[in-house]
């Protein structure tokens, strides 16, 4: 037994709970997953949870993938190279919600989420900042057991997901800021690297993390300087071991923050949280300080967002000015390269569905991964997310005692 599920067994035992018997060991056949696959609707998705070499490893392993028409055909990947890997294409959206899994790479919009039956898994992202209390209660009402990405971990207590997206995020961040600093998208006209004898742009990123890491190498590949903050030192030091270089690092010091900003030309938001929002670091009056024409552009815009003044955007119209600033508050920006990260997503989610497998469905992976299990916000309609619990004043129960009560 893995020590995630001794853990979990020795928590019910102390409550006085006679858990089940784990999953796995009720008997050593597989379970043959059927996963449904439809194609994104919302917020210009252009990506796909799974990639034709996957599905060829899935159903050679007996799993079932039924993918709706021309859901690929954004990230260049044709009906034809699905059928070819042993999928179902389906013309009706309908038929794929009669699989017993759901994989999305945005959340599902209320008419999809009414197309679900009762007791099926969904496997998407989260982001918060899109979703309304409807959205829980009616994914509640269909007794959903739901899986968010972006608060899913590995055995080393890292979020994969979140860190593969991140790597593609930190360096596409750079391409965009570029772009609206152009005059091409009526910006300032400013190289972001600069030229002999002409100063290169000045970058502000807040967040030492995968996305920070990867921006700040980009930035200065590119000969922009770059100012870096977040409050754990440790990813500081680590940051600037990483890019082989030596640039201006500090802890988050709201006045030391706000004489930076006052002088940027582009400021990248890059925080993640473990569970919930992000925090607003940048006050709505270090904006207004800023200089006109400069560029924000909040990736943790999916959590909530860093900076005061951020607002959900899309890819049809992912700009904003305010107090003379340009916002790019996009929560799906790596779709922008949707075939990179329909592969990176792929890498990642093709083991999990392997291993739910050779555990008898996702109850069985529940009870074996606490990572798995640090993603689930939604138990057999029980929601167990605490911070979507406050947002919306609902009800949530622990996922620990709905498992070992067999709910």
């Amino acid at each position: 037994m893995s020590s995630s599920s001794r853990d979990f067994s020795g928590i019910v035992s102390k409550l006085g709970l006679q858990p089940m018997e784990a999953p796995s060991m009720v008997s050593n056949k597989k379970a043959k997953l059927y996963i449904g696959i439809p194609k994104e609707r919302s917020f210009q998705e252009h990506r796909i949870a799974i990639t034709p070499e996957s599905v060829r490893v899935l159903t050679a392993n007996g799993h079932r993938i039924v993918i709706e028409e021309n859901a690929g055909k954004e990230s260049r990947f044709y009906d034809n190279d699905y059928s070819e890997a042993g999928a179902e294409i389906v013309a009706d959206e309908e038929a794929v919600y009669k699989a017993d899994i759901i994989l999305k790479v945005a959340p599902p919009l209320p008419y999809e989420i009414a197309l679900m039956k009762m007791n099926q898994t969904l496997i998407s992202p989260l982001h918060i900042p899109s979703i309304k209390q409807e959205y829980i209660e009616m994914l509640m009402k269909k007794r959903i057991t739901a899986l968010a990405y972006e608060y899913t971990k590995d055995d080393a207590g890292f979020f994969p997901f979140v860190r593969s997206m991140s790597e593609i995020a930190g360096s596409t961040v750079v391409l965009i800021a570029g772009e609206f600093l152009s005059n091409a998208n009526n910006g300032k006209g400013i190289l972001l690297g600069g030229v002999s004898g002409v100063p290169p742009a000045k970058v502000v990123i807040l967040g030492a993390g995968v996305v920070g890491t990867f921006a700040a190498r980009a930035i200065i590949g590119l000969g922009a300087t770059v100012s870096v903050f977040d409050n754990n030192v440790y990813k500081l030091m680590r940051l600037q071991e990483r890019i082989g270089a030596r640039v201006f690092t500090s802890t988050v010091q709201p006045e030391i923050l706000a004489n930076e900003l006052e002088t940027a030309d582009v400021a990248i938001g890059a925080l993640h949280s473990k569970k919930g929002r992000t925090p607003i670091l940048v006050t709505e009056q270090m904006v207004e300080r800023m200089k006109p024409g400069a560029v924000v552009i909040d990736v943790s815009i999916d959590q909530g967002g860093c900076f005061e003044t951020s607002e959900l955007t899309s890819h049809l119209e992912p700009t904003f000015k305010k107090h003379g600033v340009i916002h790019y508050c996009v929560p799906n920006i790596t779709s922008r390269v949707s075939r990179t990260a329909s592969y990176a997503f792929s890498n990642i989610l093709t083991p999990i569905l392997l291993r739910m497998g050779d555990l008898k469905g996702m109850q069985g992976l529940i009870y074996e991964d606490v990572g798995i299990r640090n993603g689930i916000y939604l138990y057999k309609g029980n929601l167990t997310n605490e911070h979507l619990a406050k947002i919306f004043q609902i009800k949530h129960s622990n996922l620990e005692l709905l498992f070992a009560s067999n709910l």
